[in-house]
């Protein structure tokens, strides 16, 4: 039993090491081995599979801030010819060996369907706020639904296809990674289908697509001027000192 029970301790020791050595860094934050994050982007770009469903619902796009920039481009003739949204990267989480985990970003865009005969009864769906798991191969977003969805957080809503490009951080510079084959789960579109009210021709539409876009995260990674490590020691020292200060008075 004794050693049993001293398995299952080493066990949970080795765990939590695991989960210490992941680190979550905003924008400025220091990524460890003398790097910090300085900035990162996400660019969302439809695919056309995607552009031709939203044709069909003559869905309107607008942005939900705090996006970066959008592009959303329309033929004279009515359709869409390219739709895209770049947001900041708020967040980044690297391991010990800097490989990059996770990004999160924020901002997105909104789709607002009108009442269309067999296509939809009308709703709206704001897709924003997307949170990108390297490791699951998943993407996860925060959603505002019409026709009784509500407000969904970290909502489970794409698989990636492939990813491409640079995952770790090897040194300063930029890195760009691509994932592409965006494929939306069973309950993401139950949740989009929901949300804009779609009836059997907007259904229909949906179902054609296979490929939701692709996603293209940009990081870029320096290393500190002499002031900002001025600073983290200047920190450092704050910190020791009242580190002494609570042990003497206990």
């Amino acid at each position: 039993m004794k050693f049993a029970l001293k398995t299952l301790v080493a066990a949970a020791a080795f765990a939590a090491a695991g989960v210490a050595s992941a680190a979550t860094v905003a924008p400025g934050g220091s990524l460890g081995g003398g790097l910090i994050f300085e900035s990162g982007s996400g660019k969302l770009e439809f695919s056309g599979a995607l552009l031709e469903a939203l044709d069909v619902g003559q869905i309107e796009i607008t942005e939900i801030p705090t996006l970066i920039s959008s592009e959303i481009n329309i033929h004279p003739d009515g359709y869409y010819t390219g739709v895209s949204a770049t947001a900041g990267i708020n967040a980044l989480t690297v391991d010990g060996d800097l490989n990059v985990l996770s990004a999160a970003t924020s901002g997105g865009l909104l789709q607002t369907a009108p009442v269309l005969r067999s296509v939809s009864r009308g709703g709206f769906l704001g897709v924003s706020n997307l949170n990108v798991d390297l490791t699951t191969k998943r993407v996860y977003a925060d959603i505002s639904g019409g026709n009784g969805v509500g407000n969904l957080t970290n909502f489970y809503l794409w698989d990636i296809a492939d990813i491409t490009g640079p995952t770790q951080v090897t040194g300063p510079g930029t890195f760009v990674t691509t994932l592409s084959g965006l494929s939306i789960t069973q309950e993401g579109f139950n949740v989009f289908s929901q949300s804009l009210g779609l009836l059997t021709l907007g259904v229909g539409a949906l179902q054609t697509v296979d490929n939701f876009g692709t996603i293209t995260s940009t990081i870029t990674v320096a290393v500190p001027e002499p002031s900002t490590y001025a600073l983290m020691g200047i920190g450092l020292v704050t910190v020791g000192l009242v580190a002494r200060r609570r042990a003497k008075a206990q």
